[in-house]
């Protein structure tokens, strides 16, 4: 449905707070919260944030505990934080369809929202890597990808069991269910064509190690694409232990600012 009136915020800016992007039949509305500064000068980049929380849990409005809340958000110059359907109430591809249909709206809309609709990059953390990146490799029209600490390869992961997360994203163990878990992993659908791509991935990951960044990072280049993987030293999941996460989210803003997602 059309955005409705924004609350004007503190900078002059616009935010158009739960807006309903999709209506799966059966499922409840999927919302999504943007927030656009005011600016001079025409159209803007928008930096579409998928959070994570294992496909099971999560919020579109709340960064992990190892960061500031706000802090990502606070850095960009237009944001969406995006919902997306749960493992508990959709299985794969439902997730992918869901940041699709964020973008398909925000590019529909763009021209009441202020945005730019060829400037629109992804920046998803954990769980929310896997259909941020799934979404950059095979939308076509994404202008850049962020992605930290991504479940990247379903394979890399414990394969027998049906009660892990990855398994309830798809419907059961990956072994049993080969097809379904190589879809779900964005080691599967690495184009020539892929947009620039920014991993960030903390070395001492448990829950989800470095080789997932490491593999998909080089598979793109292999296939001819521009990614850059920079390897978080001694952090954990959620980059637990660093001991300068700011620097990172600059870091990773100024990738997507360059190419140009976030300027």
């Amino acid at each position: 449905m059309p955005p409705v009136a924004p609350l004007a915020t503190p900078d002059g800016g616009a935010l158009h707070r739960g807006v309903s992007f999709s209506l799966p039949d059966g499922y409840r509305p999927l919302l999504l919260d943007l927030h656009v500064p005011a600016r001079e000068g025409g159209p803007v980049p928008v930096v579409v944030w998928i959070h994570g929380g294992g496909f099971y849990s999560g919020d579109r409005r709340c960064l992990p505990d190892t960061m500031d809340q706000g802090s990502v958000f606070e850095a960009l110059v237009a944001v969406a934080t995006v919902d997306y359907r749960l493992s508990g109430e959709a299985r794969f591809p439902a997730q992918l369809d869901d940041v699709l249909a964020a973008l398909a709206y925000l590019r529909a809309f763009a021209g009441g929202l202020g945005l730019d609709p060829e400037r629109i990059g992804v920046w998803g953390e954990s769980a929310g890597g896997t259909p941020a990146a799934l979404a950059a490799l095979t939308d076509g029209r994404v202008a850049a990808a962020a992605l930290w600490y991504p479940l990247a390869d379903l394979a890399l992961l414990d394969r027998e069991r049906a009660d892990t997360p990855w398994a309830r994203l798809i419907g059961g163990a990956p072994s049993a269910l080969p097809e379904a878990a190589a879809q779900a992993s964005p080691v599967s659908h690495v184009p020539a064509a892929a947009p620039p791509v920014l991993l960030l991935h903390g070395t001492a990951d448990e829950s989800l190690p470095a080789l997932h960044s490491e593999r998909l990072h080089a598979l793109l280049l292999a296939a001819g694409a521009r990614s850059a993987y920079l390897p978080v030293e001694g952090a954990g999941h959620c980059f637990a232990g660093c001991e300068d996460i700011p620097a990172l989210i600059t870091t990773t803003v100024d990738f997507l600012a360059r190419e140009p997602a976030a300027r």
